[in-house]
């Protein structure tokens, strides 16, 4: 994990010996479980410290989650998967309160076997459908989840505009939503504005970062949680995808 150390420290992110430990645990477990469910298609291991661990860690550029992360704040990460990139933010930054929401149970049980594994704490696997879980509906813990975060984040790969209607709901006001996107998110995001703004977000800005030794470009979207979410949001799924917000 020397590598992950070089590369996180270029993020000004400083790992010791533990924190590598737990990482390279981390990714046993994946490969692992990898074998008999798909959680990745990324399993070769300088690939996975670029683009998942790395990828994950980058947000450290954001003030706004450096902020939530010096006052040891509460962070959601939407549509979990195998834990991107919630888990390496736990690792990384312990003092974070962290939810990993997932609507598939087999993967909810994966997460608690980290979780279990490498003794992390104050981080709770959820099972749950974002648009049920933001109207704390269907969740499988007495932990209500709308408004409640300072940090909504995702690496989801799904259109701004839905995506928004499904985070949103979660950030307490004067909290933050930042998904993680790909570069080319312009066009998206003019069409999803509307939505965050009915959502009760405010556009801040869009953040543009190469990760270290690398040519691979993120953006961050960055929105503030102006006001409560109306209550009707989130929609179920197939209205949303039938009639994104505009």
């Amino acid at each position: 994990m020397e590598k992950l150390k070089k590369l996180a420290s270029k993020l000004n992110v400083s790992l010791d010996d533990s924190q590598l430990n737990q990482f390279n645990a981390y990714y046993e477990l994946i490969i692992e479980k990898n074998k008999v469910m798909n959680l990745t298609a990324i399993t070769e291991k300088d690939e996975v410290i670029m683009k998942h661990f790395v990828d994950s860690l980058a947000i450290v550029n954001i003030p706004e989650f450096n902020k939530c992360m010096a006052s040891g704040g509460r962070l959601i990460d939407v549509g979990t998967g195998a834990g991107f990139p919630g888990i390496p933010l736990k690792i990384a930054f312990p003092s974070l309160e962290i939810v990993l929401l997932d609507s598939l149970m087999k993967r909810v049980h994966f997460l608690e076997e980290v979780i279990d594994t490498l003794g992390l704490t104050s981080i709770t696997a959820i099972h749950g459908r974002a648009e049920e879980a933001a109207h704390d509906k269907g969740i499988s813990v007495n932990m209500p989840l709308r408004g409640q975060f300072d940090i909504v984040t995702s690496r989801a790969v799904a259109n701004l505009s839905a995506l928004s209607e499904y985070s949103l709901p979660f950030a307490k006001t004067g909290g933050y939503y930042i998904p993680y996107k790909a570069t080319d998110i312009d066009t998206e995001l003019k069409d999803a504005k509307a939505a965050i703004t009915k959502l009760g977000g405010k556009y801040i800005r869009t953040d543009r970062f190469t990760l270290p030794d690398s040519d691979i470009e993120r953006s961050w979207i960055v929105v503030r949680k102006e006001t409560a979410s109306p209550k009707k949001y989130p929609r179920k799924a197939g209205d949303i995808k039938k009639s994104p917000l505009r």
